[in-house]
């Protein structure tokens, strides 16, 4: 019973780790990988293995073994394309948007239960802080993070900063706080994240910064 319950909870983490569990979402970057597995063993004497895509109301065959040759028929999945033949599991690697959709695997001709969703998406860009002084009080700058998705912004001391909500930026006053702190912006979303260069508040008020930032007035 112990060595019973130790394999389930083995299978169980496999699954969990690859996130890819039947009938829920798994979620993935532009250029990772994701493997698919049935969630029994292969019964014996399989002659054929399918696994399909379903994106937008169309079906196309992502990879097919019959008569102990494999094959991908679509150019979509030609060349990032694996199945193993012993436990049926696909592996799809350099995945691009296109990828996503529901995947269903056929064992000799039939159909079975299992659906996995798959939502791949794009990884966000590395994001560049922007510098705004105002002319006419050069002891506060403004600086800005304008990307759609989750911004955060953070400095040197590890505290995460409040910022203006509508224009994702946040207010450097030159006599407040720490002279030496760095500023970063953080740019994510359910798949990736990207920190920006740090900038020195030193440097917000010296006139060094202009090689780094976009300047307005």
């Amino acid at each position: 019973m112990l060595l019973r319950g130790y394999l389930v909870f083995v299978i169980c983490g496999v699954f969990i780790a690859s996130g890819a569990v039947s009938g829920e979402e798994v979620k993935k970057a532009v250029g990772d990988e994701v493997y698919f597995r049935p969630d029994k063993p292969l019964p014996a004497g399989v002659t054929s293995i399918t696994w399909k895509q379903i994106n937008n109301g169309v079906t196309i065959k992502a990879i097919e073994w019959e008569d102990r040759e494999t094959t991908s028929p679509n150019p979509r999945f030609t060349g990032i394309t694996t199945l193993d033949t012993k436990t049926g599991q696909i592996n799809i690697t350099k995945l691009k948007v296109e990828h996503s959709g529901v995947y269903t695997i056929d064992i000799s001709g039939k159909e079975q239960e299992q659906r996995f969703t798959l939502r791949v998406m794009d990884r966000v860009p590395k994001p560049v802080i922007q510098l705004e002084k105002i002319e006419d009080n050069r002891n506060v700058v403004y600086l800005s993070c304008k990307y759609n998705g989750t911004i955060t912004w953070s400095n040197s001391a590890g505290e995460t900063l409040v910022f203006h909500s509508n224009t994702h930026s946040i207010t450097v006053k030159k006599n407040e706080g720490n002279p030496d702190n760095d500023y970063t912006c953080t740019l994510k979303n359910e798949v990736s994240e990207e920190t920006s260069d740090p900038i020195n508040k030193k440097d917000l008020f010296n006139g060094k910064t202009a090689i780094y930032f976009n300047i307005t007035f």
